[in-house]
């Protein structure tokens, strides 16, 4: 079993980036959520509410992230921010220390989002803790929903694809890792892994919610897949698909890396 995608975020909520080889830190991939767009209240914006962000295109070059819009001209924001106006901002439960963006920045977000908002960016030394009742060392996590990385096996989107009328995309579910060679769901029951020379440990199957039901390509909403999940992938009231996982270490790893699981303390390689 090896990896095939590799996908980090650089601003919650818009599209991803796909990349051969990434860094593992704390967080979450390096540059992964770092940056979210908060409203005038300082709580986060998100396409649950504001569908349409998912236009926002996103890239990398050299120190900056661009952004790109087809109303707009493109935006250079820089990868980290070392100043900028200190606020307080909300994601879900947690109060979160941020930066604020310059207003040039804020500007372009607001004319697209079509309310007043702000961009802000979470400093490496800045803290939000994970569930303390998954963490392992005191665990912290950028602007990810609840922890660093998600986790999804490719035969898992097939398996549900074969299922439904239209097949979706992977990115419908935002994973930062997609694993080839696995069983379908396999990766509910992984415990600790190990991707090339990098261990990591899965929390937990991740809850899902109507962010999965926007089309990408279009902004628009619908009631895939959640209807489909609902159908048999239920724990409680929710749906689940992927796994939530805390990296043990630091280091790279790359696309084709080798996954092996943990089998009564050896890891193993998964056939």
């Amino acid at each position: 079993m090896n990896i095939s995608y590799l996908y980090i975020y650089p601003i919650k909520s818009l599209q991803g980036i796909s990349l051969q080889e990434v860094e593992v830190m704390e967080k979450g991939f390096r540059y992964d959520r770092r940056w979210m767009l908060v409203n005038e209240e300082n709580g986060h914006v998100t396409q649950r509410t504001h569908p349409h962000l998912s236009q926002i295109g996103v890239s990398l070059s050299n120190e900056s992230i661009i952004a790109t819009h087809r109303d707009m001209s493109d935006l250079k924001i820089p990868l980290t921010l070392k100043n900028g106006n200190s606020v307080q901002v909300t994601i879900w439960d947690d109060q979160v220390d941020a930066l604020e963006a310059p207003k040039h920045i804020n500007e372009w977000f607001s004319i697209i989002a079509g309310e007043s908002c702000k961009l802000v960016f979470m400093p490496e030394d800045g803290s939000r803790p994970v569930n303390p009742d998954r963490a392992i060392n005191n665990d912290n996590v950028s602007f990810a929903d609840a922890y660093p990385y998600l986790i999804i096996g490719q035969s898992s989107l097939d398996d549900l694809n074969s299922r439904m009328e239209v097949n979706l995309p992977m990115n419908r579910f935002r994973p930062n890792i997609v694993v080839e060679g696995s069983q379908p769901y396999e990766e509910d029951n992984w415990n600790d892994i190990q991707i090339g020379e990098v261990k990591f440990h899965v929390t937990h199957p991740c809850k899902r919610c109507v962010f999965t039901t926007v089309d990408q390509e279009t902004g628009k909403k619908g009631s895939e897949p959640l209807k489909t999940l609902a159908t048999y992938r239920r724990e409680g009231k929710e749906v689940i698909f992927g796994v939530n996982a805390l990296a043990l270490e630091s280091g790279r790893i790359k696309v084709g890396d080798e996954v092996r699981k943990s089998l009564d303390g050896y890891l193993q390689k998964i056939e």
